[in-house]
Protein backbone atom coordinates (compact mmCIF):
# COMPACT_ATOMS: atom_id res chain seq x y z
CA UNK A 1 0.00 0.00 0.00
CA UNK A 2 2.52 2.55 0.78
CA UNK A 3 4.28 1.81 -2.49
CA UNK A 4 1.13 2.36 -3.88
CA UNK A 5 1.25 5.94 -2.15
CA UNK A 6 4.53 6.23 -2.91
CA UNK A 7 4.18 5.51 -7.13
CA UNK A 8 0.46 7.91 -6.82
CA UNK A 9 2.38 10.90 -4.98
CA UNK A 10 5.01 10.54 -7.68
CA UNK A 11 2.50 10.73 -10.60
CA UNK A 12 0.75 13.47 -8.51
CA UNK A 13 4.01 15.29 -8.92
CA UNK A 14 4.70 15.01 -12.06
CA UNK A 15 1.03 16.05 -13.17
CA UNK A 16 1.41 19.52 -11.70
CA UNK A 17 4.95 20.06 -12.84
CA UNK A 18 3.92 19.31 -16.54
CA UNK A 19 0.82 21.41 -15.59
CA UNK A 20 2.66 24.20 -14.69
CA UNK A 21 4.87 24.12 -17.88
CA UNK A 22 1.65 23.68 -20.10
CA UNK A 23 0.36 27.50 -18.33
CA UNK A 24 3.80 28.95 -18.42
CA UNK A 25 4.02 28.28 -21.86
CA UNK A 26 0.42 29.43 -22.66
CA UNK A 27 1.19 33.18 -22.00
CA UNK A 28 4.14 33.02 -23.95
CA UNK A 29 2.79 36.55 -26.12
CA UNK A 30 1.69 35.80 -29.65
CA UNK A 31 3.39 37.18 -32.36
CA UNK A 32 1.55 39.77 -34.67
CA UNK A 33 3.53 41.92 -37.59
CA UNK A 34 2.37 45.07 -39.10
CA UNK A 35 2.80 45.71 -42.96
CA UNK A 36 2.19 49.15 -43.88
CA UNK A 37 3.33 52.80 -44.42
CA UNK A 38 2.90 55.87 -42.35
CA UNK A 39 -0.59 55.29 -42.21
CA UNK A 40 0.42 52.36 -39.65
CA UNK A 41 3.29 54.15 -37.57
CA UNK A 42 1.87 57.47 -37.28
CA UNK A 43 0.69 57.35 -33.41
CA UNK A 44 2.33 53.28 -33.73
CA UNK A 45 -0.88 51.46 -34.05
CA UNK A 46 1.34 48.27 -33.53
CA UNK A 47 2.16 49.51 -30.28
CA UNK A 48 -1.40 50.46 -29.13
CA UNK A 49 -3.13 47.39 -30.37
CA UNK A 50 -0.35 45.59 -27.91
CA UNK A 51 -1.24 47.47 -25.04
CA UNK A 52 -4.90 47.08 -25.96
CA UNK A 53 -4.41 43.22 -25.77
CA UNK A 54 -2.38 43.70 -21.95
CA UNK A 55 -5.05 45.06 -20.80
CA UNK A 56 -7.44 42.83 -21.69
CA UNK A 57 -5.30 39.79 -21.01
CA UNK A 58 -4.16 38.45 -24.00
CA UNK A 59 -0.52 38.49 -24.05
CA UNK A 60 0.63 39.73 -27.58
CA UNK A 61 3.79 41.23 -29.21
CA UNK A 62 3.73 43.45 -32.20
CA UNK A 63 6.39 43.80 -35.16
CA UNK A 64 6.04 45.91 -37.78
CA UNK A 65 7.76 46.64 -41.30
CA UNK A 66 6.43 49.33 -42.43
CA UNK A 67 7.86 52.76 -44.69
CA UNK A 68 6.18 56.04 -45.24
CA UNK A 69 4.31 55.84 -48.86
CA UNK A 70 5.41 52.13 -49.39
CA UNK A 71 3.03 49.58 -51.27
CA UNK A 72 2.38 45.66 -50.00
CA UNK A 73 3.90 45.32 -53.82
CA UNK A 74 7.19 46.55 -52.34
CA UNK A 75 6.99 44.46 -49.67
CA UNK A 76 6.54 41.14 -51.90
CA UNK A 77 9.47 42.28 -54.39
CA UNK A 78 11.77 43.11 -51.59
CA UNK A 79 11.51 39.96 -49.24
CA UNK A 80 11.04 41.35 -46.07
CA UNK A 81 7.87 39.93 -44.75
CA UNK A 82 9.23 36.47 -46.08
CA UNK A 83 12.23 36.84 -44.39
CA UNK A 84 10.25 37.82 -41.02
CA UNK A 85 8.11 34.37 -41.42
CA UNK A 86 11.20 32.76 -41.66
CA UNK A 87 12.71 33.99 -38.82
CA UNK A 88 9.69 34.19 -36.16
CA UNK A 89 6.54 32.58 -35.82
CA UNK A 90 4.10 34.39 -36.29
CA UNK A 91 0.01 33.76 -35.24
CA UNK A 92 -1.47 36.95 -37.31
CA UNK A 93 -0.06 39.92 -39.87
CA UNK A 94 -2.18 42.80 -40.36
CA UNK A 95 -1.84 44.11 -43.69
CA UNK A 96 -2.39 48.25 -44.22
CA UNK A 97 -2.14 49.11 -48.03
CA UNK A 98 -1.02 52.71 -49.10
CA UNK A 99 -3.90 54.55 -49.12
CA UNK A 100 -5.94 54.62 -52.90
CA UNK A 101 -3.87 52.00 -54.32
CA UNK A 102 -6.72 49.50 -54.13
CA UNK A 103 -8.64 52.74 -56.08
CA UNK A 104 -6.32 52.54 -58.42
CA UNK A 105 -5.63 56.44 -57.69
CA UNK A 106 -2.14 55.70 -58.93
CA UNK A 107 -3.26 54.57 -62.26
CA UNK A 108 -4.90 51.60 -63.36
CA UNK A 109 -1.69 48.90 -62.68
CA UNK A 110 -1.66 49.85 -58.92
CA UNK A 111 -5.09 48.04 -57.96
CA UNK A 112 -4.02 45.13 -59.85
CA UNK A 113 -0.55 44.83 -58.71
CA UNK A 114 -2.00 45.68 -55.09
CA UNK A 115 -4.35 42.70 -55.33
CA UNK A 116 -1.66 40.43 -56.74
CA UNK A 117 0.63 41.76 -53.60
CA UNK A 118 -2.11 40.67 -50.89
CA UNK A 119 -2.58 37.24 -52.35
CA UNK A 120 0.96 36.73 -52.67
CA UNK A 121 1.75 37.94 -48.94
CA UNK A 122 -0.94 35.70 -47.72
CA UNK A 123 0.36 32.56 -49.36
CA UNK A 124 3.19 33.48 -48.13
CA UNK A 125 1.39 34.07 -44.11
CA UNK A 126 -0.10 30.33 -44.78
CA UNK A 127 2.72 28.73 -45.60
CA UNK A 128 3.56 29.63 -42.08
CA UNK A 129 0.68 28.93 -40.12
CA UNK A 130 -0.10 32.72 -39.79
CA UNK A 131 -3.59 34.09 -40.31
CA UNK A 132 -3.57 37.77 -42.05
CA UNK A 133 -6.28 40.75 -42.22
CA UNK A 134 -6.41 43.68 -44.33
CA UNK A 135 -6.75 46.51 -42.54
CA UNK A 136 -8.60 49.58 -44.54
CA UNK A 137 -7.99 53.30 -45.12
CA UNK A 138 -9.84 56.41 -45.37
CA UNK A 139 -11.54 58.40 -47.50
CA UNK A 140 -13.34 61.53 -46.32
CA UNK A 141 -15.30 62.25 -49.17
CA UNK A 142 -18.71 60.11 -49.03
CA UNK A 143 -18.76 58.51 -52.62
CA UNK A 144 -14.75 57.70 -52.57
CA UNK A 145 -15.24 55.95 -49.11
CA UNK A 146 -17.83 53.97 -50.42
CA UNK A 147 -15.53 53.12 -53.82
CA UNK A 148 -12.92 52.68 -51.44
CA UNK A 149 -14.07 49.89 -49.17
CA UNK A 150 -15.90 48.04 -51.90
CA UNK A 151 -12.69 47.68 -53.40
CA UNK A 152 -10.91 46.60 -50.35
CA UNK A 153 -13.66 44.00 -49.69
CA UNK A 154 -12.99 42.61 -53.25
CA UNK A 155 -9.35 42.13 -52.85
CA UNK A 156 -9.93 40.68 -49.17
CA UNK A 157 -12.54 38.14 -50.32
CA UNK A 158 -10.38 37.66 -53.21
CA UNK A 159 -7.66 36.55 -50.77
CA UNK A 160 -9.80 34.91 -48.67
CA UNK A 161 -8.95 36.96 -45.41
CA UNK A 162 -10.73 39.13 -43.28
CA UNK A 163 -11.40 42.79 -43.77
CA UNK A 164 -11.17 45.38 -41.05
CA UNK A 165 -13.33 48.50 -42.04
CA UNK A 166 -12.46 51.77 -41.26
CA UNK A 167 -13.53 54.48 -43.85
CA UNK A 168 -17.42 54.83 -42.82
CA UNK A 169 -16.95 53.80 -39.89
CA UNK A 170 -14.53 56.95 -39.42
CA UNK A 171 -16.79 59.15 -41.24
CA UNK A 172 -19.68 58.39 -38.62
CA UNK A 173 -17.62 59.03 -35.32
CA UNK A 174 -16.01 61.92 -37.38
CA UNK A 175 -19.65 63.32 -37.51
CA UNK A 176 -20.58 62.56 -34.16
CA UNK A 177 -17.32 63.90 -32.32
CA UNK A 178 -15.73 66.32 -34.90
CA UNK A 179 -13.44 67.74 -31.93
CA UNK A 180 -11.80 64.19 -31.07
CA UNK A 181 -8.16 64.06 -32.38
CA UNK A 182 -8.57 62.40 -35.66
CA UNK A 183 -6.02 63.39 -37.61
CA UNK A 184 -2.36 64.44 -36.98
CA UNK A 185 -1.21 68.39 -37.66
CA UNK A 186 -1.22 67.20 -41.99
CA UNK A 187 -4.93 66.63 -41.80
CA UNK A 188 -4.06 63.14 -43.52
CA UNK A 189 -2.40 60.93 -41.44
CA UNK A 190 -3.94 59.57 -38.32
CA UNK A 191 -4.25 61.07 -35.23
CA UNK A 192 -4.27 59.85 -31.50
CA UNK A 193 -8.22 58.84 -31.77
CA UNK A 194 -7.87 57.40 -35.00
CA UNK A 195 -4.75 55.43 -34.13
CA UNK A 196 -6.93 54.24 -31.29
CA UNK A 197 -9.96 53.22 -33.22
CA UNK A 198 -7.74 51.34 -35.25
CA UNK A 199 -6.32 49.61 -32.83
CA UNK A 200 -10.01 48.86 -31.20
CA UNK A 201 -10.74 47.55 -34.70
CA UNK A 202 -8.28 45.20 -35.09
CA UNK A 203 -8.27 43.86 -31.59
CA UNK A 204 -11.71 43.18 -32.53
CA UNK A 205 -11.32 41.51 -35.87
CA UNK A 206 -8.82 38.75 -33.69
CA UNK A 207 -10.30 38.71 -30.48
CA UNK A 208 -14.15 38.52 -31.43
CA UNK A 209 -15.21 41.63 -29.05
CA UNK A 210 -14.15 44.93 -28.69
CA UNK A 211 -11.99 45.91 -26.06
CA UNK A 212 -12.53 47.34 -22.12
CA UNK A 213 -12.79 50.83 -22.49
CA UNK A 214 -10.76 51.35 -19.44
CA UNK A 215 -7.66 54.26 -19.67
CA UNK A 216 -4.73 52.71 -21.75
CA UNK A 217 -1.56 54.29 -21.52
CA UNK A 218 1.15 53.17 -24.25
CA UNK A 219 4.66 52.84 -23.53
CA UNK A 220 6.28 52.78 -26.61
CA UNK A 221 7.79 55.42 -29.54
CA UNK A 222 4.45 57.20 -30.27
CA UNK A 223 5.91 58.22 -34.32
CA UNK A 224 4.91 61.10 -35.93
CA UNK A 225 4.98 61.73 -39.81
CA UNK A 226 8.74 62.17 -39.83
CA UNK A 227 9.75 59.01 -38.30
CA UNK A 228 13.15 57.85 -39.60
CA UNK A 229 11.81 54.67 -39.69
CA UNK A 230 13.14 52.00 -42.82
CA UNK A 231 11.39 49.14 -44.43
CA UNK A 232 13.54 46.89 -41.54
CA UNK A 233 11.76 44.56 -39.16
CA UNK A 234 11.31 46.26 -35.84
CA UNK A 235 9.51 45.87 -32.43
CA UNK A 236 6.65 47.98 -32.04
CA UNK A 237 8.69 49.10 -28.70
CA UNK A 238 12.18 49.34 -29.74
CA UNK A 239 14.31 52.40 -29.46
CA UNK A 240 13.05 54.54 -32.20
CA UNK A 241 15.95 55.98 -35.05
CA UNK A 242 15.09 59.67 -34.07
CA UNK A 243 15.66 60.74 -30.50
CA UNK A 244 13.00 63.01 -30.08
CA UNK A 245 10.35 60.81 -30.99
CA UNK A 246 7.66 60.73 -27.74
CA UNK A 247 7.79 57.79 -25.66
CA UNK A 248 4.44 57.38 -24.19
CA UNK A 249 0.63 57.79 -25.24
CA UNK A 250 -2.44 58.17 -22.68
CA UNK A 251 -5.89 57.26 -23.78
CA UNK A 252 -8.50 58.55 -21.34
CA UNK A 253 -11.04 56.24 -19.88
CA UNK A 254 -13.76 58.75 -20.85
CA UNK A 255 -12.21 58.53 -24.64
CA UNK A 256 -12.26 54.60 -24.54
CA UNK A 257 -15.87 54.69 -23.77
CA UNK A 258 -17.18 56.77 -25.96
CA UNK A 259 -15.51 55.52 -28.65
CA UNK A 260 -16.71 51.22 -27.13
CA UNK A 261 -20.30 52.98 -27.34
CA UNK A 262 -20.78 54.86 -30.26
CA UNK A 263 -19.34 52.68 -32.81
CA UNK A 264 -21.32 51.94 -35.40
Amino acid sequence: MNGVRALLCCALLVFLALTGCSRQESVQPQRVLFVGNSLTYVGNLPAVYSALAADNGHAMHSDMIVRGGATLSQRVADGSVARALESNRYAVIVLQERGGDLMCSFGPDSCVDSRAAIKALVALAREHGADVVLLGTYQPNPRASQRLIEMEAVAAKEAGIVYVEVSEKLRHLRNEAPDLAWFAEDGMHPGPDLTLLNAMLVYQALHGVLPTPDALTVDAPIYGVSSGLKETLLAADAPPPRADTPMQAHYPAATMQWLHDAMP
